[in-house]
Parts: structure tokens; sequence; C-alpha cells
């Protein structure tokens, strides 16, 4: 009799979540997985993640406060990028975050004063945590910043990344652990390595033609361009499946995908693409930070970290 029991509770939470879950679906994706943060001493501008043109975002995954994406970047499920505590959080073009990817960093501002120590620089600004374009962020990895990972790098599965630096294509093997040190770009962590100290980084071996996974993260950028495309419904394709590139200005890639999309798309989902602007906690002072767009610009106007804007 109890064996019946059991079987007919599990079956009922089984069936209790599968509803929760659609329902919690159906209330409007781009308040829940859009949200501002709340102030705190550490943090007490309000801010909503601001989102370039052409990323998708998972009703199921978590982006909140001061997170900047740039164009055409993948988000997939259970995935948290929490711009709550340290901020700002910067994630660049066609990036994919895969599922259950946890982003985050220490306070960046405390007592009235900006905490330095937990800031890193790219071109002249400070973030909590700079991501690159064109960067893969594997199942269950997790970057806590102050940390910054370059362009076109792999992060393996249930790799971390915390205090560091990643340079510029590189791969951190699934199961690596990078903390407080600095790897040069076109590096590779080994799978289960754990660097702790600058003479470990400096030793790392260097991707050679023959590096089994020098070319992984172009495949992967190939897909997850495609998915974010995909799930907003807006036509684009691929023309071809060769490296991955950047280039200034406009992207050559983002511009074939856009002749495809003229002439195959029928349907679009503007709430992710233009998400509704995230509410404010009641009570709440809005933030003192200038508006930011994909492209913004300028030069800073206080002295807390990311006041110039993204520049996606």
């Amino acid at each position: 009799m109890q064996k019946f029991v059991n079987v007919g509770l599990a079956v009922g939470m089984l069936v209790s979540m599968t509803f929760g879950v659609l329902g919690w679906r159906g209330k409007g994706e781009a308040e829940t997985r859009l949200r501002v943060n709340v102030p705190t001493s550490f943090n007490p501008d309000i801010n909503e993640p601001r989102v370039g043109e052409g990323s998708y975002i998972d009703p199921l995954a978590s982006v909140i406060g001061d997170v900047r994406l740039g164009r055409r970047v993948m988000i997939a499920p259970f995935a948290s990028v929490r711009g709550d505590e340290g901020q700002p959080i910067r994630i660049g073009s066609r990036t994919n975050i895969q599922d259950a990817v946890v982003l985050h960093a220490l306070e960046t501002y405390d007592n009235g004063e900006v905490t330095e120590k937990n800031l890193v620089e790219h071109n002249g600004r400070k973030y909590a945590l700079y991501i690159g374009d064109e960067v893969s962020l594997a199942h269950q990895s997790q970057v806590h910043g102050p940390a910054k990972v370059g362009d076109r790098t792999f992060i393996g599965m249930q790799a971390l990344v915390f205090k560091a630096e990643i340079g510029e294509g590189s791969v951190v093997e699934p199961g690596a652990k990078v903390i407080g040190v600095k790897v040069a770009s076109g590096h590779y962590v080994p799978a289960g390595a754990v660097i702790t100290t600058q003479a470990q980084a400096d030793e790392l071996p260097a991707i050679t033609p023959g590096y089994a996974y020098r070319t992984l993260n172009d495949g992967v950028i190939h897909v997850n361009t495609q998915l974010a495309d995909g799930y907003l419904g807006n036509g684009k394709a691929e023309v071809a499946h060769g490296p991955v590139t950047k280039e200034k200005g406009t992207d050559a890639r983002d511009a074939a995908g856009a002749a495809v999309a003229a002439s195959t798309s029928s349907r679009r989902e503007p709430s992710v693409a233009q998400p509704t602007p995230a509410r404010a906690t009641p009570g709440a002072t809005a933030t003192t930070r200038p508006p930011l767009t994909p492209a913004a610009t300028g030069t800073p106007t206080s002295g807390r970290p990311g006041a110039a804007g993204g520049g996606h």
C-alpha cells in the first residue's frame, strides 16, 4: 500500500511542477527573466538589464541588474547573470551562456566608495565582470568577478574562473579552475587543472595547429547564434560555416543573416530584442546613470564604475 502512495505522491508532484512552470512562463516572459536589482549599501542605484538587438534570453534564465548584453547573445535555460552586487557586467556580441551557467561578481561599491580591487579594466572602462565577443560559456561553468574573459575564448563545462583574466582565443577545458591569475592569449588550461599561481599560469601550453579543441569555439558560436535567431523567430541563417572573425563596424555574418531574414522572416518576438523596461522596486530611488544603448559611448558622468556605458 505504501508503495502505491509513494508513486501517487511522486506523480502528483511532477504534475504540479509541470503546470506550475507552464503557468509561470505564461505570466509575461520579459518580466520574469529581466529584473532590476534591489537597492543596497553596496549598490544603491537601481538598474535594469540592457539587451542588444537579436539577443535571446530563455524564460527559465535570470538576468538581473546592471547587465549589458551585446547583439545575438544566446542565454540558455537556468543560466543566472546577476548584476546586483558587483556591477556592471558586460557580455559581448555573439557570446553564448549555456545551461546553468553562473555569472556574478563581488561588490564594487560600498559605503560611498568604489571598491577598485574588485574591478577589471577594458579599453579604459571598468567592470565587475567583462566577457568579450564570441565567447562560449559551456554548461554549468562559472565566471565570478572580478574577472575578464577575452574574445573568442571557450570556457568548458563546470569550469571556474574567479579573480582571474583569460586572454583572447584561449580554452579553459572542462572542470578546470583558474583563480587569481592571468592566462595569456592563445593558451589552454587542461581539463581538471587547478591554476592558482601566476607561475602555473605562465607554464600553460600554447594552442597549436594540432590542439584538439583549437576550432571548437567556432562551431559553438555557429550553433548558438543560430539558436538565438531561431528562438526569436527572426529567420536569420548563416550563409556559410567558417571561422568566426571580428570586424570593426558592421559584422559581415550579421549582415548576411539580416539579408536572409528580410526574405524569410514571418514572425517576430520584439519583447525579447526590445524588452519591456523592468519595474523598479516600490519606493526605491531610480538610477542616476545615463540610459545605455548597445552602442553607447561617452565620457563618464560619475565616479561609479561603468558610468560611460557598455560599448558593445
